[in-house]
């Protein structure tokens, strides 16, 4: 018997309908520091006297595609600087970009920038966050064990303020 039935519509996710999307396939193909920077201040100046360190640290990330099919290289950067509470002298500067190269699949087109944004970079941050943790020590100061970093609510803040940012470039 032939069968009849109409073919299936493929939804969003170029699965027919009743069928499961197929499944997300992320693969870290690499790892690499693209750049780094560590400015001993304390040893360059000599400061002298108490020193308690305060430690501002700042992430931003950058995504793009590569050449390859389903290639995409990201690169979380991050700025911490350490000053002395007492006389507020800069201790220490290091700098970080630390990057992946992922090859990724079966991601809705429209979800792809939030999955690099968010997923990628949770993946790469436990390496770049060891690397922080061993330069500082290496550098004479108490290791930096970074806290985790909540990546969804990082690119909802970068979101609003790009949002805010277009908002007040179209009154000007």
């Amino acid at each position: 018997m032939a069968d009849n039935a109409t073919p299936k519509k493929p939804d969003a996710n170029g699965a027919a309908e009743g069928q499961q999307p197929a499944q997300v396939k992320m693969q870290i193909l690499g790892q690499f520091i693209r750049d780094m920077s560590f400015e001993n201040i304390v040893s360059q100046k000599g400061i002298t006297g108490d020193i308690t360190p305060d430690v501002s640290v700042q992430v931003s990330l950058d995504a793009k595609k590569r050449p390859d099919d389903h290639q995409f290289e990201v690169i979380s950067k991050y700025n911490i600087t350490a000053k002395n509470k007492a006389g507020d002298a800069t201790l220490f500067v290091m700098e970080l970009e630390y990057g992946g190269i992922f090859h990724i699949e079966n991601v809705p087109q429209d979800q792809m920038h939030p999955f690099l944004m968010i997923e990628c970079p949770r993946m790469l941050f436990p390496f770049a966050r060891r690397i922080v943790h061993d330069v500082i020590r290496d550098g004479g100061f108490p290791p930096l064990n970074l806290d985790n970093i909540d990546w969804m609510n990082l690119y909802r803040q970068n979101l609003a303020q790009q949002a805010e940012a277009a908002k007040n470039a179209t009154v000007s």
